[in-house]
Parts: structure tokens; sequence; C-alpha cells
């Protein structure tokens, strides 16, 4: 029976093709959107907390001042090297401790003129921000104690002064004094918040700090806490230990911050996760809307067809049997619309990943449940119909013209 319900289904569809894509276009719609805005709300997520973590494993930052609504406030005293010194001291369970000083600075290669970010840095920091090098070495000890002019290129600079070119052992000029490239690093592309990582020129903290920007100020110290020891605890000791050291006393407030990333990117993490359910509730609207064209195309079906419901009904068809046709021409057109809306959102998604260069995630659990939904769609809006079909006097619609 549900054979020939099914084959009597298509046969109606066929009849009026370009009526019941109209019909199904709603459905259609509605599919498509709610999986296409999952799936990129998934991908964001997912960005998000990869670019975080590129920054590095168990991360904390630590700088002077308190952020106030997007900036520092201006009163704070900087650190010193001493702190940072007694923070990789005292605080236990401590991967690496990485301070940094930072510029803006023209660098020079040859006719080659490009303006980067300068950072001095000593060799923990690498092991902080996981940052490998492409190609040559790390700074040497006596290079970080000497401050010797050499430097370490990010992958866009060197793109920018060297293209195909081996920067290795050549000279560029900071400001200005000439370094030697001793190595590059391999390239970690955008930040969270959009900026190019890759766009920094490397070059021992004593370095940076002599001969750049004249003084010992420390704006800056990255603090990779040890895998298997909790963040929360060394956030709590790196505050205790500065308010001694700053001479802060009472409720007196820090004049430091000490952002833990983990909580950034729960924070980050769970907006996007919350704009993903709301937009994917907003599109999931349209499959209502779609249900709603469904029971009027049925509607106008079963009026269309009085006649031939009225002779299946005189030969002998039972209500049932009826009810079972219409109602499997529902779940037809809905289903057929779920299809096509999939395959339009898989299409789509893929596209859209690429334009905003996010991951495709691509949740089969919910291409399931959105398949799913747009069939029971089918089913509540097309038993109206079908019922209306099913309870039809032979004698009524046979008399109809």
């Amino acid at each position: 029976m549900i054979a020939n319900a099914f084959s009597l289904a298509l046969q109606a569809i066929r009849r009026n093709a370009l009526r019941s894509f109209l019909t199904v276009l709603g459905i259609v719609i509605g599919v498509s959107a709610v999986i296409i805005m999952v799936t990129i709300g998934k991908g964001t997520t997912a960005k998000v907390t990869a670019d975080i973590a590129a920054l590095g494993s168990n991360m904390l930052i630590v700088h002077p001042g308190q952020s106030r609504h997007g900036g520092r406030s201006a009163e704070a005293k900087p650190l010193e090297v001493a702190d940072v010194e007694a923070i990789a001291r005292e605080v236990p369970h401590l991967a690496a401790v990485a301070p940094v000083a930072m510029k803006s600075s023209p660098i020079v290669f040859g006719n080659d003129n490009y303006n980067t970010q300068a950072a001095g840095v000593d060799n923990d920091y690498f092991k902080a921000r996981n940052w490998d090098m492409a190609l040559g070495r790390t700074f040497l000890p006596s290079e970080l104690r000497a401050g010797t002019a050499v430097c370490i290129l990010g992958n866009t600079v060197v793109n920018e002064l060297f293209g195909g070119m081996n920067p290795l052992g050549q000279r560029v000029r900071l400001g200005e004094i000439s370094f030697e490239v001793v190595g590059t690093l391999v390239a970690k592309g955008q930040s969270g918040m959009g900026s190019d990582q890759d766009d920094v020129a490397l070059v021992p903290l004593r370095t940076m700090q002599r001969r750049i920007i004249g003084n010992t100020d420390i704006p800056l110290v990255f603090v990779s806490v040890s895998d298997g020891y909790s963040t929360e605890d060394s956030v709590a000791e790196i505050e205790e230990l500065l308010r001694q050291r700053r001479r802060i006393t009472g409720n007196k407030e820090d004049d430091f911050s000490v952002m833990d990333m983990k909580e950034i990117t729960e924070t980050l993490t769970g907006t996007t996760k919350v704009l993903t359910g709301l937009l994917g509730a907003v599109a999931a609207v349209s499959l209502l809307v779609g249900g709603i064209g469904i029971m009027n195309i049925m509607l106008v079906s079963v009026t269309e067809r009085t006649r031939e419901i009225g002779t299946r009904l005189a030969i002998g068809a039972m209500e049932r049997d009826v009810l079972t046709q219409f109602l499997v021409e529902a779940v037809v057109l809905s289903s057929l619309g779920g299809v096509i809306g999939i395959v339009l959102a898989v299409v789509t998604s893929a596209w859209l990943a690429g334009l905003f260069k996010i991951p495709l995630v691509l949740d089969p659990g919910i291409v399931a449940l959105a398949f799913l939904f747009s069939a029971a769609v089918g089913v509540v809006f097309g038993f109206f119909p079908a019922r209306r079909a099913a309870r039809m006097d032979p004698v009524e619609a046979l008399r109809r013209e």
C-alpha cells in the first residue's frame, strides 16, 4: 500500500512539476539556511580556538596597567627585567617566561623598504609561543648577553624583502642599525584579532633595549604554564608576587593585568556558539513557512482532485488509503526539499568557508536533524489536507464539477 501511495505521489508531483518545485522551495531554503548557519558558526568557533591556541599552549599574558575600554591605564609603572626574573624563579610549574619589548620600525634590504614590528625577545619566546624555526637558528646565549645585532624574521617580512631569495646571512637595517639575519620563522598567519603574526622582526631583548628603544622597560611578558598544571593557580601566584613587588597593599587595585588565554578562548567560543544557535533558530523559522506552503498546496490539490478522490472512495478505497496517499505525497515533497537543501547547504558552506578563510566543520548530526525535521514538516502540515480528502463523502465528491 505504501509503495502504491509513493508511486501515486510521484505521478502527482510530475504532473505539476513547477508548482511542486515552488512548494518545496521554502523547505529547501529552510534546510540549507539551518545547515549553513550552524556550519559557518562551528567553523568560526574552530578558527577562534585555533588562532588563540597558535599564540602558545597554556598561555598567560602579563602587562602593566589595567585594560579599560580597550586600552590600558597610562599611569601604571612598567614591568622590569627583575620582575620577569622573579616570576621565572618564584612561580612554580612554568614552562617559559618570555619578556617582550616592541617598537614599530622600518626594515630595509637593498632598495626594498618595509615597515614592520621589531620585538626584543629571548629564546623562551619561541617556547612560549610554540613557534618553530623555518630556517637558521635561535639566538646564541652570547648574543643575548652582549646585545648583538642579529635578527630573526617572520614569514611576511621575508616575502616582502627577499621574495624567493635565501635571507640567511644577509644584512638588513632596522632603524639606523645593521642586523645579520640568522633565522626565519614558520608562518603562523593571522591572529584571532586579525593582526598578521608573521609581520615581525625579532632581535635580542638587550639589543632592543640598548640600541633601539633606549630603556629597560618590559611592556609585555608571555608566560607558558607547564602541561598538566592549572593556569588559574599560576595567575593567582603571579598576581600575588607582582602585588608584593609593586607594593600594592590592602584593597588597592592592581596596576597590572594577567590574562589567561583559556578564559578568553572560552568567552569567545561561548559567544559564537550562542550566536550560532540564535541564527540557526531564525533560519528554522523558514522551515515552518515552507510547511505552511506545503499545507496550502495540498489543500489546493485536494480541491482539484475531488472527483478522483470520490471515484476511489466509490469503488472501495478505504479512508486510510486516501489519507495515506495524500500524506505520503506531502512527505515526499518535504523530503525532496530536504535533500535539495542539504546539497545546496554543503556546496554553499564550502564556498563561504573558503571565502571567510575558516575551516569547514560540517556536523552530520545537524544535517540528519534538518532532513528529519523537513520530513516531519511534511507529516504535520500534510495531515490536515490528507484527512480532509479521506473524509469526503463520495457522492458529494462525484457530483462536484
